[in-house]
């Protein structure tokens, strides 16, 4: 029986091999990557809804007990109130313009008594790896324009520390407005506030991600070509497997001969037979000069 062969280890081993490919291909790998475009859509509209838009009151934007999303995410709002330098927590480990830096994290209280958390930007690093001197934030009230920031996530959920390397001053892994609160013992609303240059306490201002669309609907195109290419290529050899006198078999009748006769049976070929066929030939007459 000519389906016979579909059931030969090495065949089954192959289409093991391809629908797992493929099935990765279209569940798995070009979803994550529509997913990716997806969010750099959303946030090349917010940040370029933000060029635009006039700050909003803090409270208005985001009232309390609302957390940052993808809506709200990079838009301008206003806040009053007074800076927190003796909660202030650096981040560390972070990268500007591929140079290595620190973030500097200070508590704001606001005039309605919330707390939120500001990214006053960054901080280059000494010869030493260390944290380099930096201005305090300014006394008294202040008035900022902050882009709104959801928080960043540590897998490992560490708290903030202290070593030589930032003075004594304690340090995060992330902006996570949850690891200041709890290292400062503060009641600080979810997310951070990203201040832009000429900010009352801004220090180095941090750059805007860029409004392109990046490579992900390209990758994820590609990951359904290539699943698409694999469904086809199985298909293909299998359909050549199942035609007799096909390309993958050989009359056992000498070369020149007028053919096999009706009682000569045909015996079948398989992939990896050719393939070794055709690097002894090429071993015996050696590459083309």
């Amino acid at each position: 029986m000519r389906l016979r062969f579909l059931l030969r280890p090495g065949w089954l081993a192959l289409t093991a091999v391809v629908f797992t490919f493929a099935i990765c291909c279209f569940t798995l790998l070009a979803p994550w990557q529509f997913s990716r475009n997806t969010e750099r859509e959303q946030q090349n509209a917010a940040l370029e809804a933000s060029f635009t838009a006039a700050p909003v009151p803090l409270a208005r934007l985001l009232p309390p007990g609302t957390v940052p999303g993808q809506y709200t995410e990079w838009h301008l709002v206003s806040i009053t109130g007074q800076y927190l330098p003796d909660k202030e927590v650096v981040a560390r480990l972070r990268t500007v313009q591929g140079e290595g830096a620190f973030e500097v994290l200070t508590p704001l209280r606001t005039t309605d008594g919330t707390v939120v958390l500001i990214d006053r930007g960054y901080v280059r690093l000494d010869s030493k790896s260390g944290l380099l001197p930096y201005a305090p934030p300014p006394a008294g009230t202040v008035q900022v324009t902050a882009r709104v920031r959801a928080d960043e996530t540590d897998p490992k959920n560490r708290d903030a520390f202290a070593d030589a390397s930032t003075g004594g001053r304690l340090q995060s892994y992330v902006v996570d407005s949850r690891v200041v609160a709890r290292a400062g013992k503060l009641d600080i609303r979810p997310g951070y506030f990203q201040l832009d240059l000429g900010q009352p306490g801004v220090l180095g201002a941090l750059p805007l991600p860029q409004t392109d669309s990046g490579p992900f609907l390209s990758y994820a195109l590609q990951w359904i070509a290539f699943g698409t290419m694999a469904l086809l290529g199985w298909l293909y050899f299998t359909v050549r497997e199942l035609k007799p006198g096909g390309a993958l078999t050989t009359s056992s009748g000498a070369e020149g001969s007028s053919g096999p006769s009706s009682g000569e049976r045909t015996r079948r070929k398989s992939v990896a037979e050719i393939l070794a066929e055709d690097e002894a030939e090429y071993a015996e007459s050696g590459p083309s000069k």
